[in-house]
């Protein structure tokens, strides 16, 4: 037997870790002895703590409670961290019977106060490896703060064939949120992930649908971390991130929670919460500006180059405030106020709310809605932090020069307004659709943005010694490059942070726009060579299509058809039937037309699935008509972003509005019919690069720019933009042949593999099953050199790349093609996973697949055939026809037979429903479910779930006897059951 070498074992990974945390930054090392599992938190610890830093408080409470005054004091902690959170626990402190306790001590701004700089240094950071936290389960490493649990770590060492994504997948499926210590506020505040190479993180764990956030640096403009020689890649982690300063520093000033309120159809008002804990890009970019403009002073810039979907709105709310209150050495502060540049409202409302949380006091942030008499007072007044919009920008730099004895930091939020448009002038006389783009072209020429006014302005005063500027943006033009660039040594102006598109991308944040972008020619060529080449069995679909051949610039009915056509067949398919389109279009007299052409053929055709809005500014008149957008769609412009989002509207027909800023993360597919270069182009494609559940791709129909073009305006920003060249489909017999000439794949495997795939539940076995039809494949791929076995997966790639594309294009039926492309998505994914790990068959949770199906039932085609083909679409496991959604207690039990390969049926539910009965009609339950949360409750109900067991055992010795002998099966039930009865006592008792 071969033995792995302690070296390259996990558990050595973890001792690397946590020997730097005590050797070097200062950690105690824990014990599971010192844990207290009922209250999940280190009691040592925190006793110590207590003792240390508050002697005459802890002397009161000994007094009241005797020699019960530990217990009682975790009592009362436990209750606070239930009803408040860990983090304003940790941060405020606890009162018991009137005695004030302090949890923890976070460093004050200055060093004038010595005696809160004692308590601070006194703070007792903790790491307790392989600790038991419920009996049969450990955790590699956790952190503690003063004895309460803060952070953990499940760690991977590559060597033993596991990595980043096993930690995560440990997380999602082998540990409970509902665990105490994983309970989501209440004790943990990050889980990571994290192997030799990676890292990632979550702060609340939901099972499968835990979402991790990776916390890497990036690696030459890409994701993962550099390789730095003699260290481990991510050893940044617990060398950096995890000094007792920087831990302190995030739970006082940058972890918070992020209460989202929407409204529904009913006027009800629903919240979601969020721990928002920093990724590594924002609080690196944060404590690179703070110690620079702590070294420099004011008279600064500072360009912020964040992608989409970096967390812009969370980092200028943490930057804001500490630059609100950094003191230099000599204590003084750097800055008398900051202001915040901004025309986004949820950026007003998210900063207020946290910086109240993280400041701990209210008055600190004044919005500016009124005149500049406002802005004066604000200032006057000494107010640290001021909002306010980019059209008051003139005044603010007036006034803040007059104010040359004052440091002012303005940070200017990326101004793209989501509607945009505004300053068009209305065209009140009727028009060509040539006159009318040519008119909009101009005006758009002629308009000047927030960015170039903000540029006009700061040319026209200057910069000014006690003005420093941070600017956020996902994309600089070249003049704010070089107003609030940091030049290099020769002279060239760079950002100074940057967290890159292509990251973005990479990390899956945001999609890649570009990867299915079709021109009109080339959507034309692959749809009219697969309705000829006789290589295919035709989809009959695409037979009207030639009819388009020449399509005129101008001519928007043909448009019309082709883009209806094309959402019916392929768009409304993806995102189990959510996905939104929008049509870019040239004017807003084309965008009126749109609008009579759509409804016009909707309602010829007789569709009902089908409904579009339009957007544009002021009045159009046309033929003796005006037009105006809340007329067309029938309700206000304040309304419009709320009724796209509904199941209601499916199509958005744009004139120079929602092409920047305007975040709606269904929307899949893009018609363009507009002239778009540069800045302009990307803002306007990138429309689409949203994630949304079950999203992998976009798709672009572009009727009328040069790819070339397209390419070259996104490369500025992302500098691996790629475009695909002509698509030939029948180029996929070519690459399919290539893949099967290396004899890795067998027809049988493959079949067989993709019949379980689609299967509507798959068992046990199915998974044995599965695993082995892609492992017979990989062990003839591993007998491949080096050199092969790239090409096979490039080859493997183009195949899947190019049918996903045509696919997107137009239907075509060839089931050998589709089983190759499904075969060889998991095959990849077992190609890049390390050798003994399974594919996860979960993977059908996010995947679209395709199934070609005759249809007789309605008529979608482009012509008149007779005959029609239509993609079904299936995501999350679903199919494209919903079934009418199962009772609870049936899908309760499905659940637990595919966890546990159990086969309990309606006998076994008939047991259930007996439970609920008996449980629903309990007084004292009711009772709990009316006044406590459901963690409350559900400790009452387990308590009683035994006995129910019990007295059933006689009736299905199975099923119950079952229950008693298997922890994981009991668990599983009690916690599903009890959700269930909860929900039912709660609607009771409403």
């Amino acid at each position: 037997m071969i033995l792995t070498p302690n070296v390259l074992k996990e558990r050595a990974f973890q001792t690397v870790v946590k020997e730097y945390l005590t050797a070097e930054n200062g950690y105690i090392e824990g014990t599971n002895e010192d844990y207290n599992r009922q209250y999940a938190v280190d009691e040592t610890q925190l006793f110590l703590f207590l003792e240390d830093t508050q002697e005459k408080a802890l002397a009161k409470l000994k007094d009241i409670y005797k020699g019960q005054y530990k217990q009682k004091i975790l009592f009362r902690l436990d209750n606070e961290l239930k009803s408040r959170g860990m983090v304003d626990v940790l941060r405020n402190g606890m009162k018991d019977y009137g005695v004030t306790l302090h949890l923890a001590y976070f460093q004050p701004p200055t060093t004038l106060n010595k005696d809160l700089l004692a308590l601070y240094n006194k703070n007792r950071l903790s790491v307790t490896e392989e600790l038991t936290h419920k009996e049969g389960e450990r955790i590699d490493l956790v952190l503690f703060l003063n004895g309460l649990p803060v952070l953990a770590f499940e760690l991977k060492n590559e060597f033993t064939g596991q990595d980043i994504r096993d930690g995560e997948h440990q997380w999602k499926h082998d540990r409970n949120g509902k665990d105490k210590l994983f309970r989501f506020k209440q004790r943990v505040i990050a889980c990571f992930a994290m192997d030799t190479n990676e890292a990632s993180m979550t702060t609340k764990l939901n099972g499968s649908k835990t979402f991790f956030l990776p916390f890497n640096k990036g690696d030459n403009g890409g994701k993962g971390n550099p390789s730095v020689e003699g260290k481990l890649k991510t050893h940044y982690v617990w060398e950096d991130i995890l000094t007792r300063n920087n831990v302190l520093e995030i739970l006082d000033k940058f972890v918070y929670l992020q209460v989202e309120e929407e409204e529904d159809d009913e006027g009800k008002i629903k919240q979601e919460q969020t721990l928002i804990f920093p990724r590594y890009h924002q609080h690196d970019a944060v404590k690179k500006v703070l110690t620079h403009a702590k070294d420099y002073g004011s008279g600064q810039s500072y360009l912020i180059q964040h992608s989409a979907g970096s967390g812009k709105t969370n980092s200028i709310s943490w930057l804001s405030h500490r630059l609100a209150i950094l003191h230099d050495d000599n204590n003084d502060s750097i800055f008398d106020g900051v202001i915040v540049v901004t025309d986004r409202k949820v950026l007003d409302k998210q900063l207020q709310k946290a910086i109240y949380q993280l400041e701990r006091k209210a008055g600190m942030v004044a919005k500016i809605e009124e005149d500049s008499h406002q802005l004066a007072a604000s200032l006057n007044k000494g107010t640290k932090i001021i909002i306010t919009t980019i059209q008051k920008f003139p005044y603010i730099l007036d006034k803040l020069g007059a104010l040359k004895h004052k440091n002012y930091g303005i940070i200017i939020d990326e101004a793209h307004s989501s509607t945009s448009g505004k300053n068009m002038a209305a065209l009140t006389t009727s028009l060509t659709l040539e006159e009318a783009q040519q008119k909009d072209q101009e005006a758009e020429a002629n308009k000047t943005d927030a960015e170039e006014k903000i540029l006009n302005e700061l040319s026209r005063v200057g910069k000014q010694p006690n003005i420093s500027f941070f600017a956020f943006t996902a994309t600089p033009k070249g003049s704010t490059l070089k107003m609030f660039g940091t030049e290099d040594d020769k002279g060239k102006p760079h950002p100074f942070h940057l967290y890159s598109m292509k990251q973005a991308i990479q990390e899956g944040f945001i999609l890649d726009v570009l990867k299915n972008y079709v021109t009109y020619k080339m959507y034309y060529k692959v749809a009219k060579k697969i309705e000829e080449d006789p290589e295919f069995e035709s989809a009959k679909a695409t037979k009207a299509i030639a009819r388009f051949v020449s399509l005129h610039p101008h001519n928007i009915d043909q448009k019309t058809e082709i883009i209806v056509e094309h959402y019916r067949r392929i768009t409304k398919k993806q995102l189990n039937g959510q996905a939104k389109a929008m049509v870019v279009t040239a004017s807003r007299l084309h965008a009126v037309r749109y609008k009579l052409a759509f409804d016009a053929y909707i309602k010829k055709k007789g569709y009902k699935d089908l409904k579009a809005l339009v957007a544009f500014s002021g009045e159009v008149k046309d033929k003796g008509n005006e037009y105006t957008e809340p007329d067309m769609n029938g309700f206000s412009e304040k309304q419009l972003t709320k009724k796209f989002d509904s199941d209601e509207y499916q199509v958005l027909l744009v004139a120079e509005k929602y092409q920047t800023g305007f975040d709606q993360p269904k929307l899949h597919t893009m018609f363009v019919d507009k002239k778009l270069s540069g800045l302009k182009a990307v803002q306007t494609l990138s429309r689409l690069n949203r994630t949304y559940p079950g999203k992998e791709n976009t798709f672009i129909l572009d009727f009328v720019n040069d790819p070339e073009d397209i390419r070259k305006s996104f490369e500025l920003y992302y500098e691996e933009a790629v475009l695909e060249g002509d698509i030939d489909p029948n180029e996929l017999y070519s690459v399919q042949q290539e893949i099967e000439d290396y004899m890795i794949l067998r027809a049988e495997e493959v079949d067989k593999f993709v019949e379980i795939i689609y299967k509507e539940k798959q068992t046990k076995r199915d998974t044995e099953l599965s695993n082995n039809y892609i492992d017979a494949a990989k062990k003839r791929y591993d007998e491949l050199t080096e050199e092969e076995q790239r090409d096979f997966v490039s080859k493997a790639r183009k195949f899947n790349s190019i049918y996903m594309l045509v696919l997107q294009i137009t239907p075509f039926e060839d089931i050998e093609l589709h089983k190759l492309f499904v075969y060889l998505r998991y095959f990849l994914k077992k190609v890049a996973l390390k050798k003994g790990t399974k594919v996860d068959l979960e993977d059908k949770v996010v995947l679209e697949y395709y199934s070609l199906k005759k249809k007789n039932d309605e008529n979608i085609s482009l012509g008149e055939d007779d005959e029609d083909y239509t993609i079904s679409v299936s995501v999350s496991g679903g199919r494209a026809n919903e079934e009418p959604p199962k009772d609870p207690l049936t899908a309760i039990l499905e659940r637990l037979n595919s966890k546990n390969g159990t086969d309990f049926g309606k006998h076994e539910k008939l047991n259930m429903q007996q439970i609920v009965d008996i449980a629903t009609k309990d007084d004292s339950l009711r009772t709990q479910a009316a006044n406590n949360p459901y963690d409350d409750f559900i400790l009452g109900f387990q308590r009683k779930f035994m006995d129910y067991v019990v007295d059933g055992y006689d009736k299905n010795q199975g099923f119950y006897g079952k229950i008693l002998e298997d922890d994981i099966f009991r668990t599983q039930l009690e916690q599903s059951v009890g959700e269930y009865v909860y929900e039912v006592l709660r609607k009771g008792s409403s």
